[in-house]
């Protein structure tokens, strides 16, 4: 797992290996809003990237629910003070505008209700709307005879009051947040970019820029070719790799990502020389928090995921796909793994990392630590720490040279401590500041990373959970001078099929390991 080697190893054959993974290669963010920004440029390995803007999923959907939430307790109070016509509430009135408020918001929430749509109106929901209240009142109503028997807000005539005046004060705040999220749309509009090919995708850009009021402003295209991207404000970008789609996304903000038409879901999954696979592209934008919609001509939906809010864009139908779990999983059990087991190993291995210190600093002079930038998760730098086994000749021999395996200037010491892993224990240190993670995807250098990033699909991937010390690929064999992609698409399944388990699976498997003479 080493890092200090000179040429730059090919993503296919012996050279297509290194121990490492890191991928959002994305530059600092210039003002959002400008399109020419999308244009391709080549990533300088010599910047630093920049963390995504990133923006959780579970976060920005309370946020867009606020508005309407807040319109659904209002009705809650209307309907509580028309039953009691300005008495002092009591224990039963409480419990009722408690029921309520938790019965109202969680149907609302089941239904949908609170995706806020393209085309706000309080008409077509009114029904789902007075269904939801109605149920509401009901279950609150047979809870508060059941526990205060004989309670004035349960008569049947008391609570048909209260049903109107809540639906009546719910509808009348939800009209006053849709005309604001009208207003709002026009001025504010949210960047968007296009998922798609052919005239459909062509009509699509030009309908989001002829109609501000959607709140969509399309400042790319993917999976297209330059004649998709004609619009009645001039050519968008056509973004042709999954690189390009990254820094387009970080760039311009994007916040919603549209889908256009049945085919762009049937198209293959794996990447092809015409671009990244609607798969990929759909897995990028939701690691972004950006929303999805989908686009149709109506009597289809994308298969496996389940549409919860129908609409239309200019006719087009259009619906917004539900967002997956907040991600990545089990960010905290994996945090509360990693201080568990690093501190105390830390304290334990004291006197093997002082032995190594003094070994390194007696043997080879002074520099006892190796102190080296890589990418850490969402495309963040940080400063790994190994013990050191060779003196590099300048930075950039540091930052760009694959493999020492084999070098001449290592020392005695430096060979023992690599081919026992003992360089990677500085590690541990990493772990409990939160740089990296005990198992993950093993991080790489800016270089190395802006290099495989372009040519290999799925590696940017990588960094959707932290780096580690260890990770599946490793334990499998993958290390040092071995197959770069065999290692990314380890990580990725590492990834994908992340439990708490695997971890102490992979950390047991690691720890036999050292046993054994192979290095790192």
């Amino acid at each position: 797992m080493s890092t200090e080697s000179t040429s730059v190893p090919s993503p296919s054959g012996p050279a297509r290996r290194s121990g490492t993974t890191a991928d959002r290669g994305v530059v600092a963010a210039p003002p959002r809003g400008r399109a020419r920004d999308l244009a391709p440029r080549r990533l300088d390995p010599a910047r630093r990237l920049a963390p995504p803007a990133r923006r959780g999923h579970a976060g920005a959907a309370v946020l867009r629910a606020l508005p309407a939430a807040g319109a659904d307790l209002a009705g809650v109070l209307a309907g509580l003070a028309a039953v009691r016509g300005g008495g002092v509430p009591g224990a039963a009135d409480a419990a009722l505008g408690v029921l309520l408020a938790a019965c109202v918001t969680a149907l609302n929430a089941y239904g949908g209700l609170y995706e806020p749509p393209l085309n706000p109106a309080v008409l077509d929901r009114l029904p789902a709307l007075a269904a939801r209240v109605g149920i509401a009142w009901c279950v609150a109503a047979a809870v508060c005879e059941a526990v205060f028997p004989g309670a004035e807000v349960c008569a049947p005539a008391v609570l048909a009051v209260g049903a109107c005046a809540q639906l009546v004060t719910a509808c009348a705040g939800r009209a006053a947040v849709h005309a604001r999220a009208r207003a709002r749309a026009r001025t504010r509009a949210r960047s968007t970019l296009v998922v798609g090919t052919g005239a459909r995708a062509r009509a699509v850009c030009a309908l989001l820029a002829q109609h501000p009021e959607y709140g969509l402003r399309p400042v790319g295209v993917a999976c297209g070719t330059p004649a998709d991207a004609a619009g009645p404000g001039g050519p968008l970008p056509v973004l042709a790799t999954a690189e390009e789609v990254h820094r387009a996304v970080v760039q311009n903000g994007v916040q919603e990502a549209v889908f256009v038409g049945p085919d762009v879901f049937a198209a293959p999954a794996e990447s092809s020389a015409a671009g990244p696979a609607p798969a990929e592209l759909l897995a990028l934008v939701r690691a972004y928090g950006c929303g999805v919609l989908w686009v149709g001509d109506g009597g289809w939906a994308p298969a496996a995921v389940r549409p919860r809010m129908t609409d239309h864009l200019w006719g087009f139908a259009i619906r917004r796909i539900d967002d997956p779990a907040p991600a990545p999983r089990g960010s905290r059990a994996k945090r509360l793994l990693d201080i568990a087991v690093a501190a105390p190993a830390l304290v334990a291995l004291a006197p093997v990392l002082l032995g190594c210190a003094l070994a390194v600093r007696l043997l080879d002079g002074p520099g006892v630590l190796f102190r080296q930038e890589r990418v850490g998760q969402d495309g963040r730098l940080f400063t790994l720490l190994k013990f050191r086994t060779l003196r590099p000749a300048d930075e950039h021999e540091a930052a760009t040279r694959w493999n020492i395996a084999g070098d001449h200037r290592m020392s005695t010491v430096g060979n023992i401590l690599r081919r026992t892993s003992l360089d990677e224990l500085p590690q541990l240190w990493n772990v409990l500041r939160g740089d990296m993670s005990l198992v993950g995807p093993r991080p790489e250098r800016p270089h190395f990373v802006a290099n495989f990033s372009k040519t290999l699909p799925g590696y940017a991937a990588r960094h959707r959970m932290p780096v580690g010390i260890t990770g599946l690929a490793q334990v499998h064999g993958l290390r040092g001078d071995t197959s770069i992609e065999d290692r990314s698409r380890f990580d990725n399944h590492y990834i994908d099929h992340w439990s708490l388990w695997q971890d102490v699976c992979i950390l047991v498997r690691t720890a036999l390991s050292l046993v054994r003479p192979a290095g790192s």
